[in-house]
């Protein structure tokens, strides 16, 4: 039965509830079901920051540079029990756009022999807008990624695991392997998957991944992006940009340029101390609630807003196999940039809108509830039927 008794039941049997309660959440009346770049606000974030604002920053000074420098890569270990990287693979730095540049420059490197690069027509526009500007500086070319394509003769796709406004997830494992056998290679963007379902690097095959931390990982406004590059690898790759901060000897300026030889090497300048340990409190949230618990939650949580859409007779595009869909719902409607604006102000219920007529609802299983999920649906409906 659909119904808001059904999602207070719902709640009151939800393991993943209690870490609502590690959230700063001022206003209780609002419900967040906005899939864009913010989670909430952990708690210990909170304190976190003002122990190195006013003791590792104020204090300790220069000093605390000692241990702040392998802060990329420390950080970036945490992220094993998100999406099944090993230690050393993972480096949390600078952003999503410039990650998926360095990562498009990794992939031709090691395959020097190609000149073509894929992207759906459809794929995020950021991941579209970075392929062709490298291929128009390099003279290469861009092909668009269909189902029959040939990959025997180009050098990398770059794909989005779950799409940005359906939550449809695509077939990772398959389509590495077909992409390996053709000699192709893949980079993988896991923005809207990391913290949202399971997912595991080497049982899928991955060998390259970027994503951000400020999604479902609750990392904050701006915090560092990150980039998987498998152990295998590490050694060979080149990417376009040499900052310090992948120089073996950092510290020996009249050098000329050696990088690590591990995953140092995707490193640039100086890293945002205070982004980087904001997304340390999110990524260990996150890491203590267990993925297979919080990806349980989010099949859960977008079954019933499945079955809530359905129950006040709307449109969607997400899929209906909970084995092919991440933590986002999309509701089809014409006038969908009104409708969000009107949910803010009428109802305080934050959604986002997804061009041309989706309102996109963001399900976070550590801070979502089920009656989040009715309420905000309902008054959706509300609108839509005036």
């Amino acid at each position: 039965m659909t119904s808001r008794a059904a999602a207070e039941l719902l709640d009151q049997q939800d393991l993943l509830a209690p870490f609502r309660n590690e959230f700063l959440i001022p206003d209780d009346a609002v419900i967040y079901l906005d899939g864009n770049s913010l989670g909430r606000t952990p708690l210990a974030t909170v304190t976190r920051l003002k122990q190195v604002v006013e003791n590792e920053w104020a204090a300790d000074l220069i000093n605390s540079w000692d241990h702040w420098l392998d802060m990329p890569r420390k950080v970036g270990d945490r992220m094993g029990l998100i999406i099944g990287s090993r230690p050393g693979e993972v480096a949390l730095h600078d952003n999503t756009t410039l990650n998926i540049y360095q990562g498009v420059h990794i992939a031709l490197g090691l395959r020097p022999d190609r000149k073509v690069v894929v992207v759906a027509a459809d794929e995020f526009p950021t991941d579209r807008f970075v392929v062709e500007g490298i291929a128009h500086d390099l003279g290469l070319t861009v092909r668009p990624l269909t189902a029959d394509i040939d990959l025997s003769d180009v050098a990398v796709v770059v794909r989005s695991v779950i799409d940005y406004r359906t939550a449809e997830l695509c077939d990772v494992a398959g389509f590495t392997a077909q992409a390996r056998t053709q000699g192709a290679m893949v980079l993988w963007d896991l923005s809207h998957t990391a913290g949202a379902i399971e997912f595991d690097v080497h049982t899928l095959g991955v060998e390259l991944a970027v994503g951000c931390s400020y999604k479902f990982l609750n990392g904050g406004p701006g915090a560092p992006a990150w980039t998987f590059v498998a152990q295998q690898l590490q050694s060979h790759i080149q990417q376009p940009i040499k900052g310090w901060f992948a120089q073996k000897d950092q510290f020996a300026m009249e050098k000329p340029f050696a990088p690590h030889d591990d995953i140092r090497r995707v490193l640039l300048g100086t890293p945002n101390m205070l982004s980087l340990v904001a997304a340390e409190e999110g990524i260990a949230l996150s890491g203590r609630a267990g993925m297979p618990a919080i990806a349980k939650k989010g099949r859960a949580l977008t079954k019933f807003g499945l079955d809530v859409i359905d129950h006040f007779g709307l449109t969607t595009s997400t899929p209906r196999d909970a084995s092919k869909r991440g933590c986002h719902v999309a509701v089809h409607h014409p006038n969908a940039t009104q409708l969000v604006k009107d949910l803010a102000s009428q109802f305080k219920v934050i959604a986002d809108v997804r061009p041309p007529d989706i309102v996109r609802l963001g399900l976070s299983p550590l801070t979502t509830r089920f009656t989040d999920v009715w309420d905000g649906i309902e008054r959706l409906s509300q609108l839509i039927n005036r």
